[in-house]
């Protein structure tokens, strides 16, 4: 009771600051609505791909579910902010290229696509200024999938994908720093289309009913919501291919949202330990000694587990060797729809082939 009263009183004194952050972001949304500021057009058709809250919805999962999709028929593009890389300006990804050049996500859609000449994967800080180099470079592009990039507007999208978790729904959530919502939730009027990341499988009709009607009354009229769910595959060695996998692991991770996750792994294996860090964790060599001490301490016929996205930023780093010392495997993952999912599909390619 102690705890709990100690956050609500904490909650209402961020409050006056929420209030100011909520002002600061509704009218530059205001200044956008009404043009006074301009968004740009550019030639290839853009899908962009965000949320409201910070982190923990399942983007990167469904810009690569879009890439698979639409680069079958059309020569697309991926850009990305490149959050916390160590280089600067406008980069196209290429073989030399790692997770510190790039950033995390960025590099996990750069190794999934290498080879696909139907999709290029680029970063910039100013992705208005990065569109133009894209088309420069690669004249082809079709489409272009802009990541996190929902109150990027600066770019005008034409066609907007608001993400919101199941078990964390933007219309129970407040906006920073008393919550994790970026902008006011009416900011969902900017939605073209919603889908619900994180759904466990078999979910109820009735309660599909119930979210859709939470979310509705956030965005225009008739705005379509999706209901999407997680699917992990079989774990995959990350340097020793021939190092059979026991079931008994250590797992470790750094991302916004872990829960998912961990519950998935409970549920199919052994979970000796678990080493939780902060999203976008650059890992350093204190962290691998110490994943290395709790993998001895745990017993060495365990195997250490970890995401796909943080897979990518331990490969090509000064660290890689010391990573190699480790049975390391990572869950490849993806996302699919629940239900829908032609009506999904039809949904974009109207907009794209009008």
């Amino acid at each position: 009771m102690i705890v709990k009263a100690k956050t609500i009183t904490s909650k209402v004194i961020l409050w006056p600051l929420a209030l100011l952050y909520r002002a600061a972001t509704g009218f530059r949304n205001h200044l956008y609505n009404i043009q006074y500021k301009k968004s740009l057009s550019f030639t290839p058709f853009i899908i962009d791909v965000g949320n409201l809250r910070v982190g923990g919805t399942g983007k990167s999962p469904m810009i690569e579910y879009l890439a698979h999709w639409l680069s079958a028929d059309y020569p697309l593009a991926i850009l990305s902010r490149g959050y916390l890389r160590k280089t600067r300006g406008f980069r196209l990804a290429g073989d030399e290229d790692s997770a510190e050049t790039l950033g995390d996500e960025p590099f996990q859609f750069y190794r999934k696509f290498a080879g696909q000449q139907q999709v290029v994967v680029a970063v910039g800080e100013e992705r208005v200024a990065a569109v133009p180099e894209i088309l420069f470079h690669h004249p082809e592009v079709k489409l272009l999938l802009l990541d996190d990039a929902f109150q990027h507007r600066a770019i005008a999208a034409n066609i907007h994908i608001l993400l919101t978790a199941y078990h964390k729904p933007f219309y129970k959530d407040f906006i920073l720093p008393v919550g994790r919502l970026r902008e006011g939730r009416h900011g969902a009027r900017r939605a073209d289309v919603v889908v619900v990341t994180k759904c466990p499988e078999g979910l109820p009709e009735e309660e599909k009913q119930a979210v859709r009607a939470n979310i509705q009354r956030y965005t225009e009229k008739d705005v379509p919501v999706f209901f999407a769910g997680i699917r992990y595959q079989e774990p995959v060695a990350v340097f020793d291919s021939n190092r059979p996998f026991t079931g008994k692991v250590m797992l470790f991770s750094g991302l916004a949202d872990r829960a998912v996750l961990e519950q998935y792994v409970r549920r199919r294996y052994e979970v000796v330990q678990t080493i939780s860090f902060g999203d976008h964790h650059r890992y350093t060599h204190s962290d691998v000694i110490k994943i290395q001490t709790q993998w001895e301490t745990a017993g060495q016929e365990a195997v250490v587990l970890t995401t796909e996205k943080d897979m990518v930023k331990l490969i090509h780093t000064p660290l890689t060797e010391q990573w190699k010392k480790l049975p390391l495997f990572y869950l490849p993952i993806q996302t699919y729809l629940l239900d829908e999912e032609d009506r999904f599909k039809n949904i974009i390619l109207q907009r794209f082939r009008c």
